[in-house]
């Protein structure tokens, strides 16, 4: 089994989105780390692994510093790992990154499954693994609870999706695209052992010309609309007046004289 999980570093889930003056937007200084949903994933693709044999092997798109991620998947016990950046990505939308990621995966040789966390906590969207999937041209498997059945030799799977309305078991044939919720495993920690190779590991770089993206689908170059300013919110003030009287009745008369002037009622 060759296996390939798809995994996104993002801010905590404390963290508030920023907007300076200068219509910068960015998390601050929040903490970042890999995202939680695609633990589970990485958790599934390890105990595939463990079971059928094989490898998996982790990718991400991002900056340098999103090696820290990759860094995590490994000390988890992913075998490899690969960073997909390029000056060229910045301004990426969800639409080009399934193209990149796409892309990326053809160049790792014959993959049987390509696994996703159900969404990244920062964008929320849940687009990415579906647009990869369709540009894969395989099947798209989400919300997978539990993998009931897996036969490498012939290349089929059989799974259970967790949905509003109740379980759904699916079948499907591989190679396929899954995307993992949290009653699927617990995710594990990472060992000794892996944290000291992972803290070793020379994580290599895919860059545009290597996994064979063209220009004009990438990028800022790519999206249709473009934010041309943003602002930040105004900040919340208020005042607060202690309404006195000599009396309920005199207080009640006073308070509504104010919300008359002020033209609330």
């Amino acid at each position: 089994m060759n296996i390939v999980v798809c995994i996104k570093q993002v801010p905590d889930s404390a963290a508030t989105l920023k907007v300076d003056e200068q219509s910068n937007v960015s998390w601050g200084d929040a903490t970042l780390i890999i995202n939680p949903w695609d633990e589970y994933a990485i958790e599934e693709a390890l105990r595939l692994k463990e079971k059928f044999g094989g490898k998996v092997t982790a990718l991400t798109v991002g900056p340098e510093q999103s090696k820290e991620a990759l860094k995590q998947a490994v000390a988890m016990g992913c075998d490899e790992a690969h960073l997909i950046s390029d000056p060229a990505f910045a301004g990426s939308d969800a639409l080009a990154t399934t193209y990149i990621l796409a892309q990326a995966i053809k160049k790792l040789g014959e993959v049987d499954l390509v696994a996703f966390g159900k969404q990244a906590i920062d964008g929320d969207t849940g687009l990415v693994p579906a647009g990869v999937a369709r540009r894969l041209g395989w099947p798209l498997l989400t919300y997978i609870a539990k993998i009931d059945e897996l036969d490498p030799g012939g290349k089929t799977l059989k799974v259970t999706r967790l949905l509003e309305q109740g379980r759904q078991s699916v079948s499907s044939k591989l190679p396929a695209v899954i995307t993992a919720v949290k009653e699927i495993n617990e995710p594990r920690y990472p060992s000794f052992m892996n944290i000291r190779k992972a803290g070793k590991l020379q994580i290599p770089i895919m860059d545009a010309a290597a996994i064979g993206v063209e220009a004009n689908k990438i990028g800022a170059a790519h999206a249709a609309a473009q934010w041309l300013k943003v602002f930040p919110l105004p900040a919340r003030t208020g005042t607060v007046e202690m309404i006195s009287g000599d009396s309920p009745q005199a207080i009640a008369a006073a308070l509504a004289d104010k919300l008359l002037a002020e033209k609330v009622i």
